[in-house]
């Protein structure tokens, strides 16, 4: 494939951007070669500066679950655009989107708008410590909440892909309010709770992992969380920031039957635009200001543009149930041949999926928490990787991030795939 603008580009941006990328995982680090700049996109399709086209198995890290440039979000955007791009003043449609996400998603009684998923997880857990009167919480290794100070420990995410363990600019304040336990291992949570009796404001934790790979919650793993939580009076944080509204209507929380006290979105629920949000019961929301003393603000929280995007997208998540279905038989579909083609080359694997998420690990080993994980042939997911963009594929450049499958993805675009991992060799 050509690639020369490409190469122009990234050394032109490396001269202005911090490593050329604005978002570390972007650089290509840990896969080598140079990162793809995109011209644009639609369906399941990406378009480099080059004129090349890939099959797209990261969507945006998961917000196009309908698949790229879809044409109702476009509409309506295009038609919300005219009256301003920014109030800062409510509007209607913000009460329109609160009500519509409590109606998908249960638990949620109230719910507050925000920029990103870093910002909705670092307000929920402020919040949390404002409820309780706690500074500890508990996090678990390869988990990323986003890039506020004390979710960078034991992060995962582009953290874990660059191997930095220890980031630079976090004091040891901060950290030692940080406390981690291997995901799937009660018994590490109970012993932390042991040592830190009373003084744990929250767990927050990915229901579904997506940033150590996709790993999934062994069972009865987030059940006992939530009994602990419930017996410690300690206020349990489901990070949904891609699992919402990807998994099913109500997210990881209806599809895995737990609740949480407090939720964090993300990704879907903007649409591709940058929004957050994090909500749940009414008593702990209630602390939030201008009803409590806890601060949170925003000023392009509740945006009339990016309220619209996700608004519309998250309606026809909610009338059209089907679409979960079908994300989930494509998905099974590309797992399952996967998983017949690699092992017919003998070639070390194992592959973790949950509904229209999944990640390959290389591996002859079970991938449940963050060791695990990080104990696969990252050399062969270089190849791997390589081998599969030269013939039209593109994939997280990371081993430690997961596919999101959009229902743009053909039966045809799953075949051709399919046809490019079946040419590759150890």
């Amino acid at each position: 494939m050509n690639i020369s603008k490409n190469i122009e580009l990234f050394s032109r941006a490396q001269q202005s951007i911090p490593g050329g990328v604005n978002s570390p995982v972007r650089a290509f680090k840990s896969v080598g070669g140079t990162p793809l700049f995109i011209k644009s996109a639609e369906g399941a399709y990406l378009f480099d500066e080059d004129g090349n086209k890939y099959i797209d198995y990261i969507n945006s890290w998961g917000p196009m679950i309908l698949g790229h440039a879809y044409e109702p979000v476009v509409k309506a955007i295009q038609e919300k655009v005219k009256y301003s791009t920014s109030f800062g003043a409510p509007t209607e449609l913000e009460i329109e989107m609160a009500e519509l996400i409590k109606s998908m998603a249960s638990n949620v009684d109230l719910i507050r708008m925000v920029s990103s998923g870093t910002e909705a997880c670092m307000s929920a857990l402020r919040l949390a410590r404002g409820y309780t009167n706690r500074n500890k919480f508990i996090k678990f290794d390869g988990c990323y909440h986003g890039h506020a100070d004390c979710f960078l420990v034991n992060a995962g995410s582009g953290v874990a892909t660059l191997n930095i363990q220890s980031v630079p600019g976090v004091t040891s304040g901060v950290a030692n309010d940080t406390l981690t336990a291997p995901y799937n291992n009660l018994d590490a949570v109970k012993k932390l709770i042991e040592e830190n009796r009373n003084e744990i404001a929250a767990i927050i934790i990915e229901p579904v992992v997506g940033n150590m790979g996709c790993v999934l919650p062994q069972p009865g793993f987030l059940e006992g969380l939530r009994k602990i939580c419930d017996e410690e009076k300690i206020v349990f944080i489901l990070d949904e920031v891609m699992t919402g509204f990807r998994l099913a209507p109500g997210g990881a929380q209806e599809k895995l039957n737990i609740n949480a006290d407090l939720v964090t979105y993300g990704k879907v629920i903007g649409g591709g635009l940058p929004v957050g949000a994090f909500g749940g019961k009414k008593e702990i929301m209630e602390h939030i200001a201008p009803l409590g003393n806890v601060y949170q603000a925003g000023t392009l929280s509740g945006n009339p543009i990016a309220m619209i995007a996700g608004y519309t997208l998250l309606n026809e998540l909610k009338n059209n149930p089907s679409i979960y279905i079908s994300l989930d038989e494509k998905t099974a579909r590309l797992e399952k041949s996967l998983n017949d083609i690699l092992s017919a080359k003998n070639i070390p694997h194992r592959i973790n999926r949950f509904g229209s998420m999944m990640s390959i690990f290389f591996t002859n080993n079970e991938v449940i928490d963050f060791e695990s994980a990080s104990k696969t042939d990252s050399n062969l997911f270089k190849r791997f990787f390589h081998h599969l963009l030269d013939h039209g594929i593109y994939l997280p450049p990371s081993p430690y991030e997961s596919w999101f499958i959009s229902d743009a993805l053909s039966s045809g675009d799953i075949d051709k795939t399919l046809k490019a991992v079946e040419s590759f060799e150890i």
